[in-house]
C-alpha cells in the first residue's frame, strides 16, 4: 500500500514537472538546459505564494475556510440525485411549485421543435447580396452628406435672401411711409393755417 502512495505521488510530481516544462517551453522557447528548480521545489514556492494571497485577501481566506468546512456546497450532486441538505417535504414543495410551469416549458419547446428550420439556400443568396448592402449603405451616407450640404446652403441663400430683400423692402417701405406722414403733417399744417386766415 505504501509503495502504491509512493509510486502515485511520484507520478504526479514528475507530471506536474512535465506540464511546467511545457509552459516554459510555450513561454520562453527551446531551451537546452534542465531547469534550476526542482518540481518540488516550485510547488513549495507556488504553496508559499498562495499563502501570502490568503493573508492579503481576506475574502479568499474566508472561502477557503468555508470550502474545508462545508465541501459539499463547491461540489454540486449528480442532477439524478436530490441535494441531500433538503427533506423530503421540502423537495415536494419545491416541486409541486413548479409544476404549474411544466406545461408550459412543454408547449414552447414543441412549438421550437415545429419551427422549421429555413431553406439554406435563402440565407446563402441573403449573404451574397452583402456586398451589395454595403455598397448601398455607403451610397446612403454619401447622400445623406450631400443632402445636409444642400441643406445648409439653403439655409444661407434663404438668410441671405431675407436679410437682402424682405429686410430691405420693409426698410423702403417703413421709409415710404415715414415721407408720406410727414407731408400728411405738412398738409394738414397749410390747410389749418387758410381756415385761421
Amino acid at each position: 500500500m505504501g509503495s502504491t502512495l509512493d509510486n502515485t505521488t511520484l507520478s504526479t510530481i514528475s507530471l506536474l514537472e512535465a506540464r511546467l516544462m511545457r509552459i516554459e517551453h510555450l513561454l520562453f522557447g527551446h531551451t537546452t538546459q534542465q531547469p534550476k528548480v526542482s518540481a518540488t521545489r516550485s510547488m513549495q514556492e507556488l504553496e508559499h505564494r498562495f499563502g501570502i494571497l490568503l493573508q492579503r485577501m481576506r475574502v479568499y481566506a474566508e472561502l477557503l475556510k468555508l470550502y474545508k468546512s462545508q465541501p459539499t456546497l463547491f461540489q454540486p450532486p449528480p442532477p439524478s440525485e436530490p441535494p441531500s441538505e433538503l427533506s423530503s417535504d421540502a423537495l415536494r414543495a419545491i416541486v409541486l411549485a413548479a409544476a404549474s410551469s411544466y406545461p408550459a416549458t412543454a408547449s414552447a419547446l414543441t412549438a421550437i421543435s415545429d419551427t422549421p428550420v429555413p431553406d439554406p439556400a435563402h440565407t446563402a443568396s441573403l449573404a451574397s447580396l452583402l456586398p451589395r448592402m454595403k455598397g448601398i449603405e455607403a451610397t446612403q451616407l454619401a447622400q445623406a452628406a450631400e443632402i445636409a450640404e444642400l441643406r445648409a446652403r439653403s439655409e444661407d441663400v434663404i438668410r441671405r435672401w431675407y436679410e437682402g430683400d424682405v429686410l430691405g423692402y420693409s426698410n423702403f417701405v417703413a421709409g415710404v411711409e415715414g415721407r408720406v406722414e410727414r407731408a400728411e403733417r405738412s398738409v394738414r399744417r397749410v390747410e389749418k393755417a387758410r381756415t385761421e386766415i
